[in-house]
């Protein structure tokens, strides 16, 4: 650390969906300030898409991008890939290695205990965004995930959650913290403001997001034909994301007779979505505090989402907005919403209420607050 600047090190797994987009936001903010930032992640996933996302972010990374094979679940591979996650970090010489999802969780607060060996101060924080929290604690998989938790919280400085209900799923699966924690909820660009009107031709419904079942794809698309027998009509929408599942949603679709009325596209810019549709969905089973709904919101645009993870604590517990996550709660809520589009859109929270508690700014100077803290305490 020199004049109060920070060599920053990034470390996750997947630079797909929400950890990617809370990172890149996050590691722009801190190179505004000054600090030196760099990012160690897998090679392996992801397309042309987030590719044109690094190399946009490339200017800002002080100490650079850096790729190696880190694969999803916990295997013998994990070895060599821990191996030359450290040797990269170690050169890389930074003051705080912050940890995002499991695998990252894991490799920065080993590899930060590790750098103290020669040097003391090495801040270790992490942030779960969901991550091993998804796992049912009855489990084989959540049993050996929440006890590789709790072992690695005492190499941990700090943890960050991004919504209560994070924080609250982490005291019920894994027991109350034993180092200080913080709430912060993720933040958006100023530039995300601005409102995006459908374009003409637009179609009825958007789904935004990665094609996996956590994120509910499937409830989507028989809420779509369930909506339809309600209200009479055709009902179209446009699914964008990618993922290894999407040839299992496209049959699912093909199997509703929905074809002609669904249309399936390649990830792009959220605002680039917003525009394609009237009304955005996001019918997940389990959420930390997802980007699509704060940029939704942001953008001015009607949605309806599922009461998961810290999605209320956007809308408020009451809102009209939230269902459960099941097609026909959801189909419902399409049936309702879809006829008087501008009505339904004044039960949304305000952008100006969005913007005051979930902008990039307050999230990232909360963030250095916890990095400086972390550090002091070392």
């Amino acid at each position: 650390m020199s004049n109060g600047k920070l060599r920053i090190v990034h470390c996750f797994r997947a630079p797909v969906g929400g950890v990617f987009r809370h990172v890149r936001d996050l590691a722009a903010a801190q190179a505004a300030a000054g600090h030196s930032v760099g990012i160690v992640c897998d090679s392996s996933t992801g397309g042309d898409f987030e590719e044109k996302l690094f190399a946009a972010m490339g200017d800002c990374l002080a100490l650079g991008v850096h790729r190696i094979a880190m694969q999803r679940h916990v295997g013998p591979s994990d070895i060599a890939s821990a191996w030359r996650s450290f040797q990269i970090i170690r050169k890389l010489r930074p003051d705080v290695l912050h940890g995002h999802g499991a695998k990252g969780g894991v490799f920065a607060r080993l590899f930060g205990s590790l750098l103290r060996v020669p040097r003391s101060r090495v801040a270790r924080l992490y942030s779960p965004h969901g991550g091993s929290l998804h796992h049912d604690e009855a489990s084989l998989a959540g049993k050996f995930y929440f006890t590789l938790e709790r072992a690695m919280c005492r190499l941990t400085d700090t943890l960050l959650f991004v919504s209560e209900y994070e924080r609250q799923t982490y005291i019920r699966k894994i027991g109350k913290p034993r180092v200080p924690n913080t709430l912060i909820y993720n933040g958006i660009q100023p530039g995300e403001f601005e409102p995006v009107p459908a374009r003409p031709g637009a179609a009825d419904l958007l789904y935004i997001g990665t094609m996996r079942d956590l994120k509910g794809p499937d409830i989507f698309i028989d809420a779509v034909a369930m909506a339809q027998t309600q209200l009479g009509r055709n009902v179209t929408a446009v699914m964008v994301g990618d993922g290894a599942d999407l040839p299992r949603y496209k049959a699912r679709v093909a199997q509703h007779g929905l074809t002609d009325r669904v249309r399936f596209l390649p990830s792009m810019p959220a605002r680039d979505a917003f525009a394609l549709a009237h009304l955005v969905v996001v019918p997940s089973r389990a959420e930390a505090m997802p980007y699509i709904v704060l940029e939704t919101l942001a953008a001015g645009k009607p949605m309806i989402a599922t009461a998961v993870g810290g999605i209320p604590e956007i809308f408020g517990i009451n809102s009209p907005a939230l269902v459960r996550p099941d097609p026909a709660s959801l189909a419902e809520k399409i049936a309702a919403a879809l006829p008087d589009l501008d009505a339904y859109s004044r039960m949304m929270p305000q952008p100006v209420e969005v913007k005051s508690h979930f902008g990039t700014d307050v999230m990232a100077a909360a963030i250095e607050r916890a990095y400086f803290g972390a550090l002091q305490r070392n």
